[in-house]
């Protein structure tokens, strides 16, 4: 699993699965392109990570169209880019009879067309010249349904669907994309829902989980091996890490 010299991109660094990626691909040798939107919490997770000639790029993702020449910048100042682990993400809970339009494009677009766009500028020439590697993480709603999050699936589930696809396509570019569906972790994103949700309902979701809850470093530890050589011979594979939430 050593990357030593390889850039390796991570969005969503600022926090989360994002943050906890950086920092392990950091211990492991890369030299990361940490991208998000907000600045300082970039610079927060750039002083946790191991190793020099880090970078941060502030960047938001919705800005789509312009993703693949962003992409080009990086590499005139960080290198060819190896890998990317696409961490960014936003989650909806909301019944459908109060779903709007503009909230469903909201989410499909952070969810679904970044990703697309971002593998599109990153098998752009001069991006990436050696093969390489995509991670997207996903979730395990992609696989089942869940009451109130029929657009926050909806998007996970054709993340899996895109990764298939693309494995396909890239594999004459020796690139591998795969994707990890983690279960529920104690993130910032627990903490919201925590805000929608009882006490009770929330002990009922960690009692889904015969491991329980899970930590933004589990999934990191998937990333990593999907990115590096142990991954080598995987491609179009969707990796569920879930504490057992969809064994039942």
């Amino acid at each position: 699993m050593d990357m030593t010299g390889k850039v390796m991109m991570v969005t969503g660094a600022s926090s989360g699965i994002g943050r906890d990626t950086a920092v392990l691909l950091s211990q492991l040798g890369a030299r990361v392109v940490l991208v998000g939107r907000n600045k300082d919490r970039l610079s927060q997770t750039l002083g946790m990570l191991q190793g020099t000639r880090h970078t941060i790029e502030a960047f938001d993702l919705a800005n789509t169209d312009a993703l693949p020449e962003w992409m080009k910048s990086i590499v005139q100042k960080s290198g060819s880019i190896y890998g990317i682990a696409h961490c960014a993400g936003t989650q909806l809970m909301l019944p459908v009879r109060m779903l709007k339009s503009q909230q469903v494009e909201e989410v499909l677009r952070t969810n679904v067309v970044s990703a697309i766009m971002l593998a599109k500028g990153f098998r752009q020439r001069g991006v990436n010249d050696a093969g390489g590697a995509i991670v997207f993480v996903s979730s395990v709603m992609g696989e089942v349904g869940a009451p109130g999050r029929s657009v926050y699936c909806a998007s996970k589930s054709a993340l899996h669907a895109l990764t298939k696809s693309l494995a396909l396509e890239l594999a004459k570019d020796n690139i591998r994309v795969n994707c990890v569906a983690p279960g529920t972790l104690r993130t910032e994103m627990l903490e919201e829902a925590q805000s929608l949700l009882t006490a009770t309902q929330i002990a009922e979701i960690e009692r889904m989980q015969p491991l329980g809850f899970g930590a933004p470093r589990d999934v990191a530890h998937a990333l990593a091996f999907l990115l590096a050589e142990t991954g080598r011979w995987i491609t179009g594979s969707v990796l569920i890490v879930d504490g057992g939430y969809t064994a039942h």
